[in-house]
């Protein structure tokens, strides 16, 4: 009978947060590391010692229950008896060749191998077919293994043109640095003791698991999907990454797996927060990937205001060329302010007297300059009204959606939010800017016997 286990709201969170306790900006090797495991793929950890690669391994590992594990640092003199199990004596006594595989990596579900690039070529070799067939030759059988994950670590992606296939086979390549000076003050006061078991609602049910695995190919594909996964196709090309047909293959099962695992039948745009860490070919490539998924799925690429602040700018300036513009040269109120004001004496600026008589000294101008300074100015006032509801309202959208995925890494929803609330944010201020313009232009002392229209406020069209 189909196994149906009931799909709390986000059914992964438990886990997600076992893996991420007490760690700091760990959100999204976290989230490659279970998907990883979902799926039964491999994962790369690339970055410096110390980065907690192996306790992020430890940890998938115990929620798994049953689980074994096996963890090694591998160095240019380790021998294949440290990894694969000593040779049998009693098997030589007889001929064959075979090693005791208990308690080494042929009978592990979960592996750690650390500095996995500088094992020798036996190694390396070895380790090839049991990443990609999950097969182990021992003597003259060859016999199925239970890995359901290894998490290879590194402090750099290799050079050597030979390793290169051992690094493919390595579904999602995920950078680790050290915490960020942001992060410093928590991480000296986190504590990260483990306790004795992860609780109960973190741990992954194999039929769970199973059921998991089953449906996940039944996923669909969505037309936008495909669209903008043959997009990544052409950004690949154009920064000259390959990307194997079968490293294709595999991401597609992989996005299905993660959409299903959200409780839906087809593979949904934020599904593809995943592609920097599957197709960047190294972690340079990373921010690239990373801006691909953020401008064409979060829609947060730049906003060009520069146009907008320019006009803006331009109204204000005129607004106080005009405010400061000098009366008429028949007018006498300059004259009358200076005599006001040598009245009143120290106390000029508090006069009523010299007030009025300063508002006179103003230059006036027509009902038709007020009204078609109102009048511009209302038309970029209504340019900017539709821009700033049509940002909330993608602002909305977005961050809907974004808030919604259950593996979208909360780093990078903060990043969305930020960029999101800042480009609405940006747009208001300039309309506050342009209504109290608008009023200054209002508030112009008017004549009303005047006839002249000005010239129209220009700026560089944006």
């Amino acid at each position: 009978m189909p196994y149906h286990a009931p799909a709390p709201l986000k059914p992964w969170a438990p886990a997600l947060a076992e893996l991420e306790r007490g760690l700091l900006q760990r959100d999204v090797a976290a989230r490659a590391l279970l998907l990883a495991a979902l799926a039964g793929e491999h994962v790369l950890l690339l970055g410096p010692p110390g980065t907690a690669k192996s306790e992020l391994a430890r940890r998938l590992q115990r929620l798994l229950p049953g689980a074994h594990y096996f963890e090694r640092l591998l160095t240019r003199f380790t021998v294949p008896e440290e990894l694969f199990g000593p040779l049998s004596l009693r098997a030589l006594e007889d001929d064959r060749y075979e090693r005791l595989t208990e308690g080494y990596l042929p009978s592990a579900e979960v592996a750690f191998l650390d500095e996995v690039f500088k094992a020798n070529s036996a190694i390396l070799n070895t380790l090839l077919g049991l990443l990609h067939e999950r097969q182990f030759d021992n003597g003259s059988q060859r016999l199925p293994t239970p890995l359901v994950c290894l998490v290879g670590a590194s402090n750099e992606q290799p050079q050597d043109d030979s390793l290169l296939a051992f690094y493919d086979r390595f579904l999602l390549r995920v950078p680790v640095q050290p915490v960020d000076d942001a992060h410093f003050a928590a991480l000296l006061q986190t504590s990260v003791a483990s306790p004795a078991a992860p609780p109960s609602e973190a741990l992954i049910d194999h039929r769970r698991l199973d059921a998991l695995r089953d449906q996940a190919p039944h996923t669909a594909l969505g037309e936008t999907v495909l669209a903008l996964l043959l997009q990544a196709r052409h950004h690949a090309i154009h920064t000259g990454q390959a990307v194997s047909d079968r490293r294709w293959r595999q991401l597609v099962e992989l996005l299905k797996l993660q959409a299903c695992s959200r409780g839906v039948d087809e593979v949904g745009v934020w599904d593809l927060w995943l592609l920097p860490c599957v197709l960047a070919a190294d972690p340079s490539h990373m921010p690239g990937w990373t801006d691909f998924f953020m401008h064409r799925v979060a829609q947060s690429e730049p906003l060009p205001l520069d146009g907008l602040e320019r006009a803006v700018t331009a109204f204000e300036q005129q607004l106080d060329i005009e405010r400061r513009a000098p009366a008429d040269a028949q007018d006498d109120s300059a004259g009358k302010v200076a005599l006001a004001k040598s009245i009143a004496g120290p106390t000029a600026g508090e006069s009523e007297m010299v007030r009025l008589t300063s508002e006179r000294a103003q230059r006036r101008y027509s009902p038709v300059h007020i009204e078609a300074r109102l009048s511009q100015t209302d038309e970029l006032l209504t340019r900017l009204s539709g821009l700033h509801a049509e940002l909330l309202d993608i602002a909305q959208a977005v961050l809907g959606a974004a808030r919604s995925h259950d593996w979208l890494p909360p780093s990078w929803l903060a990043q969305i939010e930020t960029v999101h609330l800042e480009r609405c944010a940006a747009v208001a201020a300039l309309l506050a800017q342009l209504q109290t313009t608008r009023a200054g232009f209002a508030d112009l002392p008017v004549d009303e016997a005047l006839e002249g229209r000005p010239a129209p406020v220009s700026w560089e069209s944006p």
